[in-house]
């Protein structure tokens, strides 16, 4: 047995335990989250147990993540919930602190645990991976500290394992860019304003709408720096005019594109 198929074992074993406790998965449509869920679902129709995938629809995520998750539950047959949450409600986050990340993941998860109690679930879980280990990610604190369960980080599943494991399991979603909240888009002591917030959100539908994989817009002040795949760049080119017209449009003074492309926590270098 190679690596991989010890580690597909080791997963197994996680779920299958965790299912027969009751599995509450947070659920975001994300590529890692939908793999626990429909592996979680297959352990179920084989041998019974509680399993439910929860949604957080809150303020700083895209509603097309929630479209994804809703497609991914019927698709697998899970119980799916849905959970409204203002994370601007926490009043511990409103600057965007560098350990915004954790306070918000806190927040969301105690949300989460009571969601889990309630439906008798004894095992929470969510969808880290073990990449997710070598960059800046406070969350994973909170997490540790309310005792969920990442049996895809545990089991050594990178993204590009998750992604071969999810076609492997035709989950639709195994090709979907990753996303992140809203906040990330902001400079760390940056007021998380909802205009604003809005903006950026209506910013990134147009530029998927227009066809860009993967995309963040991240604001300085008056000027929207653009991060896509370097492999789409011409094609931003030959669509700028109506891009720089629209984000105009939208408020934004100075439209720049990133000349080193997309990618995560860019703003962590700051």
């Amino acid at each position: 047995m190679d690596e991989y198929e010890q580690k597909k074992q080791v997963l197994t074993n996680m779920i299958q335990d965790a299912v027969k406790k009751g599995a509450c998965i947070a659920f975001s449509g994300g590529v890692d989250s939908s793999l626990l869920l429909t592996a979680a679902c297959r352990e179920q129709k084989k041998t019974g147990g509680v399993v439910f995938g929860v949604l957080f629809d809150t303020f700083l995520h895209s509603k097309r993540d929630e479209e994804a998750a809703e497609k991914v539950a019927l698709e697998c047959g899970a119980d799916f919930a849905v959970i409204p949450v203002n994370e601007l409600d926490n009043p511990a986050i409103l600057d965007n602190p560098v350990d915004r990340c954790y306070q918000c993941k806190k927040f969301l998860f105690a949300r989460l645990k009571e969601f889990a109690a309630e439906h008798q679930c004894s095992v929470v879980m969510d969808g880290t991976n073990k990449d997710d280990g070598t960059a800046y990610r406070p969350g994973l604190r909170a997490l540790s500290e309310l005792g969920i369960l990442s049996p895809l980080k545990e089991a050594g599943f990178s993204k590009e394992e998750v992604r071969r494991l999810a076609a492997e399991y035709g989950v639709s979603v195994a090709e979907r860019p990753s996303n992140s909240c809203l906040a990330t888009r902001l400079p760390y002591g940056t007021r998380l304003e909802t205009e604003l917030l809005e903006r950026i959100a209506a910013g990134e539908n147009y530029l998927a709408e227009l066809g860009f994989r993967s995309v963040r817009i991240r604001v300085h002040g008056k000027i929207a720096r653009i991060e896509i795949d370097l492999n789409q760049m011409s094609s931003f080119v030959t669509l700028r005019e109506d891009i720089v017209a629209r984000l105009k449009d939208l408020g934004f003074t100075y439209i720049t594109l990133d000349a080193e492309g997309f990618r995560s926590g860019s703003m962590d270098l700051l």
